[in-house]
């Protein structure tokens, strides 16, 4: 069993930073983590992710603004968040150990979420 256990969500005026963190306790060896946001009246996506071995994957609409992290005992993940837009506003949640691609799938675990708001 993995629980996964977000914060550093927040409001920021848009062109602002934010950094969410990721803590995973239990078993993760093997596992692919990452970052998925939903907004109001939209479909989860997938906004990145980085696998056990350290391969990154990012949706084309964070690409060069967010980067993702990770501790040495891979068992917290970082997302930082530059540059941010209105459109990045949503919930956004912690995953691991899902099955599928980079940044979509079904299963594994995930957190409770946490809330980014943009203004412009």
């Amino acid at each position: 069993q993995i629980q996964l256990v977000e914060s550093g969500g927040g409001s920021v005026q848009a062109g602002g930073s934010l950094r969410l963190s990721c803590a995973a306790s239990g078993y993760t060896r093997g596992c692919r983590m990452g970052w998925f946001r939903q907004a109001p009246g939209k479909e989860r996506e997938g906004v990145t992710s980085i696998s056990y071995y350290g391969v990154i994957a990012y949706s084309n609409s964070v690409k060069g603004r967010f980067t993702i992290s990770q501790d040495n005992a891979k068992t917290t993940v970082y997302l930082q968040m530059d540059s941010l837009k209105p459109d990045d506003t949503g919930i956004y949640y912690c995953a691991a150990c899902w099955v599928g691609s980079a940044l979509s799938g079904t299963g594994g675990y995930w957190g409770q979420g946490t809330q980014v708001t943009v203004s412009s």
